[in-house]
């Protein structure tokens, strides 16, 4: 006869099938693995995202929002309803959930190891390393400290020596990637704070893994010392084996991976199925998986292409997608409501405290006996106080080895996330560095001597601009006159939130500004074709690379055209003509770039409407024969579009038409509309004149610039050739310009007085003449550059302040990238 079971007693719970037959087979979706964890998926992204849309106004990096979106789905928030939790997080799917979840944290913990770039560690200066060993040892310190507090009230009963070691690890760590985003976003990255908290950091975050790796081994279930040091010693065996077993067979994959190549997908296979192999190794010594991702990532040879590659291919669903589901495991592990009472909040408030002063006043101290000034001192040291996902891991796997309690482990997550919080707001009201540059003459093309330098900034987002761009600056050489054109050709890339952006970008070596690609380096491959096109056409050309948000792009490029000292920054416009002949959008945010540009900018711009110039490749100079349309209203920016037609026009293969219209007497290019346009400060406002002069000066300055330009005439007439033409209304000035639809180029002036050509345009940055040349009604064949002259007197806000006694940078970089 059976025993019955005891009616206290516990059963297991029938496992979730994976898929279900359907709801038209009577079956609940919800109550089948694989489409629960979809909805968890959709849902916990579509959340975190949306948090992260809220946060980006407050300069906070994404793994805040993430972050906040698992406490808030767990049991702290949105969790405290028991049918939501137990309808799309019920305890039987955690399993398959936080498996995922950790998969793809193996991955990224391989992307963050293939960040660390170990060479730049043993480069560290001592500086730099003074700097990570205070900012590890204060707060450890101090979180031993906290620990006997905490294990004296709310941990009673946890392992002593575990528990301080995670509580000192919690407390003295440096998110290393969370760092590196807040640098980039700050536009810091590339500053003596920048480069000394970077340098920092990735000395702090090797030793805080070899601390997580020490309590981890400290913590297992056996309380024989004995087994603790057989972990130590298989940990150390395995890092061993890694360098020089595993590390040479990757020096050999890379070596055959190829600049232009593809990597095989045999080497991408292998490795990421090696990066599994070592995380089961680890996992089987009790050291946790993550070290064994961790160290593969490390090992990786990081020149070349292939860690590129390896990056490329993993980052954007790690991050994407099975990351977001480490911090809603997280999250579902987090009782905000476990904190009770005062003593419990005190802990949280002497929690935050410690983690704040041990790591503020350790590095701030240090910093300034290292003879770093006051102000980036103290910026230091709320960086390295920046925590993240780091953190949370160390957490999550004390709470999984009974080491921290559910009150412990809220009380650590809520610290974690107020210290990163603060960082960004605290480091901006601390320190910002200021702009700084040498006053220079030359800030426009039109000037008193014309066989001066002539500096352009050639901006390009995509190789779809390079061969125009080539083109033009061939056509720009001014091959019959002595002075010299120089071209910094700069790739415009968006910063992402991809672990590859804060790659390329935390590699930059120059104070604040985007960093130089030298030949050698062969990373961006867009800079090839400058690097090429300059020694062939005897034309110096300068390669750079700018990354950064779109929202404040313009500012290293207005930056960067001061310190060059540009006459020119040339955009690309913000749409592209497709194959049918209509121009399409980029997207608003590339808009706003030129908009910005346009605003900000220490010298002259150009807007670059791309049509195709000499066709889709680069044109030799024995080859070049363009028809050029500059067409003449009057105003500063006219002349500036004619000047740059007289430089072009120095080429013997290209042939400048200069259409001066003329309005009848007494009548002005209004035809009795308001005359509207863009202002410094972005205010509309109607115009009557040009800002900063009266309709006599302007006049005055026409009159003078048009005899110069017909005794220029008078000398280049095979050439150069111009015509006046009599337009009585609007309509007048758009028959004359589509005669000229079949030329090549086309220069106009930005801000001309005269009235829109166009009915309704969504590029009025371009004014009202720019406007209709940059419509597919005008031309489907002729490019077009719209010219913005400097005017000083606008110039109230400048972005970089002249200084005239400031030691300026050279040009290129003295060292090495």
């Amino acid at each position: 006869m059976p025993t019955p079971t005891p009616p206290n007693s516990s059963t297991c719970s029938t496992p979730m099938k994976a898929v279900s037959n359907g709801a038209f087979q009577h079956e609940n979706p919800l109550d089948f693995a694989l489409p629960l964890l979809i909805l968890q998926i959709c849902l916990v992204v579509a959340f975190t995202r949306f948090l992260a849309l809220i946060c980006r106004p407050l300069k906070q990096p994404r793994v805040i929002a993430e972050i906040i979106g698992g406490i808030l789905l767990g049991p702290s928030a949105i969790g405290r309803n028991e049918k939501f939790l137990k309808t799309v997080f019920p305890n039987k799917s955690l399993t398959v959930l936080e498996t995922l979840a950790n998969v793809g944290l193996l991955f990224f913990l391989f992307l963050v190891g293939l960040e660390l770039d170990l060479s730049s560690i043993r480069k560290t200066g001592a500086k730099a390393l003074c700097i990570a060993l205070a900012g590890i040892t204060f707060p450890f310190v101090l979180g031993i400290g906290t620990s006997f507090a905490l294990k004296a009230t709310i941990s009673k009963g946890t392992n002593p020596t575990p528990f301080l070691l995670f509580m000192g690890v919690a407390l003295s760590i440096t998110a290393f990637p969370v760092l590196a985003r807040i640098l980039a976003e700050l536009k810091l990255l590339t500053t003596d704070v920048g480069r000394i908290a970077m340098s920092a950091a990735a000395v702090n975050d090797v030793a805080a893994w070899i601390l997580l790796a020490l309590a981890i081994a400290l913590s297992g279930s056996e309380t024989s010392p004995l087994i603790s040091l057989w972990v130590l010693l298989c940990g150390a065996g395995f890092v061993l084996f890694a360098i020089f077993a595993v590390k040479p067979i990757l020096n050999i994959m890379a070596k055959h991976s190829l600049e232009g190549e593809p990597v095989k997908e045999t080497y991408i296979c292998f490795t990421l199925t090696l990066v599994l192999a070592c995380s089961f190794v680890t996992d089987a010594i009790g050291i946790h998986a993550l070290f064994g991702a961790f160290v593969v990532g490390v090992i990786v040879p990081k020149d070349g292409p292939f860690a590129e590659v390896l990056t490329e291919k993993i980052e954007d669903i790690v991050t994407g997608l099975f990351l977001p589901l480490y911090f809603v495991s997280s999250g579902l592990k987090t009782d905000v409501a476990s904190i009770r009472g005062a003593l419990s909040w005190g802990l949280l408030a002497l929690v935050i405290f410690t983690a704040c002063f041990g790591k503020v006043i350790g590095t701030f101290s240090v910093s300034l006996l290292c003879k770093v000034p006051f102000r980036e001192a103290l910026a230091l040291g709320f960086l390295m106080n920046t925590k993240g996902l780091v953190e949370l891991i160390v957490l999550n796997i004390g709470k999984d080895r009974k080491v921290l309690n559910d009150q412990a482990f809220a009380i650590c997550v809520l610290m974690a996330l107020f210290t990163t919080f603060i960082t960004t707001p605290i480091v901006m009201a601390v320190y910002k560095p200021a702009r700084r540059g040498v006053p220079y003459e030359h800030k426009m093309i039109q000037r008193k001597d014309p066989d001066t330098e002539l500096r352009v900034l050639a901006c390009f987002h995509s190789n779809r601009n390079i061969p125009t761009l080539i083109n033009l600056i061939e056509s720009s050489r001014g091959t019959r006159r002595r002075g010299k054109l120089c071209i910094y050709a700069m790739h415009l890339m968006e910063l992402s939130e991809r672990p590859s952006a804060i790659t390329m970008v935390h590699k930059a070596r120059n104070n604040g500004l985007p960093f130089w690609n030298k030949i050698h380096d062969g990373k961006d491959n867009l800079v090839i074709a400058f690097q090429a096109f300059g020694p062939l056409s005897s034309v110096n050309v300068r390669p750079m690379t700018a990354i950064s948000s779109l929202s404040n792009i313009h500012e290293d490029i207005c930056a960067s055209a001061h310190q060059k000292r540009a006459a020119m920054i040339l955009l690309p416009f913000h749409k592209h003509q497709r194959i049918d002949g209509t121009m399409e959008s980029l997207g608003h945010a590339f808009r706003m770039v030129n908009k910005n540009v346009l605003s900000h900018a220490p010298c002259s711009v150009g807007i670059l409407v791309d049509r195709g110039l000499g066709g889709e490749r680069q044109v030799p100079a024995s080859d070049v024969s363009y028809n050029v349309v500059a067409a003449f209203f009057g105003g500063r920016d006219d002349r500036e579009a004619l000047a740059y037609g007289m430089r072009l026009a120095e080429h013997p293969g290209i042939l400048l038409t200069v259409i001066k219209f003329i309005a009848p007497p007494g009548q002005t290019f209004a035809f009795g509309a308001n005359l509207v346009g863009l202002t410094a400060n972005k205010d509309k406002k109607v115009i009557t004149v040009a800002d900063g002069t009266t309709i006599e000066e302007d006049k005055r300055e026409d009159d003078q610039f048009w005899s110069e330009f017909l005794s220029v005439c008078s000398s280049s007439e095979e050439s150069i050739v111009y015509e006046e033409r009599l337009v009585e209304n609007k309509d007048d000035v758009k028959n004359v310009l589509m005669e000229k639809n079949r030329s090549n180029l086309v220069l106009v002036g930005r801000i001309p007085q005269v009235a829109p050509l166009v009915n309704t345009s969504d590029c009025s940055e371009l004014g009202p003449v720019g406007s209709y040349l940059a419509s597919s009604d005008f031309s489907t064949s002729a490019s077009v550059v719209v010219f913005q002259q400097y005017n000083p007197k606008s110039d109230v806000h400048p972005l970089v302040l002249e200084v005239s006694d400031y030691s300026n940078m050279p040009d290129t970089p003295n060292h090495p990238l």
